[in-house]
């Protein structure tokens, strides 16, 4: 059987990042930026009130106490977005609210909490120091300084960074295109009845949403019977709106398994990958364009750990980041664990919070079987077990990966 690396290699080498394009801020969300992004002004330009409060000389409130309060004079009065000059000379103040341009004259803003709250002649019963509740020009980016890297996936941070440095728009690599198709005649859309020998069809919904977890744009086609025709009539008419088109179903020994049969003639490679669950695998191009597709299997365990072992990197690749596999945490097992020889396994489990020393534990469900698909709801996290390693025992630091969320 082909290695687990060799396989995820393989669909790899399908696909190269997606070309950059300029894209509008309102639209930037989940691309990966490709340039870097620099500041053309410092931030904040200008230094300005952290709080609302009184604008002061520091040194005509050092001696304010609570039994000796300093009496100011408010010789003007400041909103944010006042650009009217003001200055404060001995023995007066300004009263400002947040984010304010601060007056010539003063270093320090006191919180109105420190005062009475008047308008005309303010008591404050406490000192502030020089630059007390004061944003100083530049204290978060000086002019010049590059605020975000190439590579950057764009979210609600960097949304707000890429506003605050002026950026109507951004050189990013656009979300991928995924299509999702399940294949099979014993499916039935969810809320539909059911017939003799019918389940509601899940893997489309699942993938799709395992799709956009990766930060893509998806369309869920949804599924189509076991009719060769039909199957192809139908990828051909989604190819357009892909970047890569995924299926569940229909690749591995039988005699309607549909997609291998159709794949097969148009030179999709159908192999057998030594990993447990998940072992029957398809890789290869289709259309004009030759637009990537990926086909996993059908049993829904199998469909999921496929897809975030073989097709997640894919995904990751396109949008121009780092095809890493899923995070890796060391945990030790709470219960014994078995896997096929020769097969990797990956098992779904819980795993724990750290506790005081930062050590985790991992527990694996109890039901594995691939079909199985009410335990992925309750995992957090994939068992790998080797595939020189038949059985692991209670108390094993083993190799655990994060599924997407934890």
């Amino acid at each position: 059987m082909k290695s687990v690396e060799q396989h995820i290699e393989d669909c790899l080498g399908l696909v190269a990042a997606q070309q950059p394009t300029e894209i509008d801020l309102n639209n930037a969300h989940g691309t990966v930026l490709a340039e870097p992004v620099a500041s053309p002004v410092s931030l904040p330009g200008f230094d300005n009130s952290a709080m609302d409060g009184y604008a002061v000389r520091a040194e005509d409130v050092a001696a304010a106490s609570p039994e000796v309060p300093v009496r100011l004079a408010v010789v003007a009065d400041i909103p944010a977005g006042d650009p009217t000059p003001v200055a404060v000379r001995p023995g007066m103040c300004a009263r400002i609210m947040t984010g304010a341009p601060m007056p010539d004259g003063a270093d320090a803003v006191v919180p109105v909490e420190w005062t009475d709250g008047d308008t005309v002649r303010v008591t404050i019963d406490r000192p502030a120091r020089p630059g007390n509740a004061v944003r100083r020009a530049g204290d978060d980016v000086a002019e010049g300084t590059v605020v975000l890297e190439p590579g950057s996936r764009i979210g609600a941070g960097e949304m707000g960074v890429l506003a605050a440095v002026g950026r109507r728009s951004v050189p990013a690599r656009p979300r991928p295109r995924v299509v999702v198709l399940s294949t099979g005649e014993e499916l039935v859309e969810p809320g539909r009845p059911l017939g003799p020998g019918q389940i509601w069809e899940s893997n489309s919904f699942m993938i799709a949403a395992a799709a956009r977890d990766a930060g893509c744009e998806v369309y869920r086609h949804g599924f189509v019977g076991d009719d060769p025709r039909t199957v192809m009539e139908t990828l051909e008419g989604l190819l357009l709106r892909a970047d890569v088109v995924v299926t569940t179903g229909g690749v591995s020994m039988g005699a309607h398994d549909v997609v291998k049969e159709v794949l097969s003639r148009e030179g999709v490679q159908f192999t057998q990958v030594a990993v447990q669950p998940g072992k029957p695998q398809g890789f290869g191009t289709i259309g004009p364009d030759k637009t990537p597709i990926l086909t996993l299997p059908g049993n829904p365990v199998s469909a999921f750990v496929s897809f975030q072992v073989f097709v997640r990197p894919v995904l990751l690749k396109l949008r121009g980041m780092a095809p890493e596999p899923l995070p890796e945490r060391r945990a030790r097992l709470t219960d014994p664990v078995t896997s096929p020889p020769g097969r990797r396994s990956y098992l779904r489990a819980e795993l724990s919070s750290p506790d005081a020393d930062g050590r985790r534990t991992v527990t694996p469900v109890r039901r594995q079987g691939s079909h199985q698909l009410s335990v992925l709801a309750g995992s957090n996290a994939l068992v790998v077990v080797p595939e020189d390693t038949t059985e692991l025992p209670p108390g094993t630091d083993a190799e655990v990966r994060l599924l997407p969320g934890t």
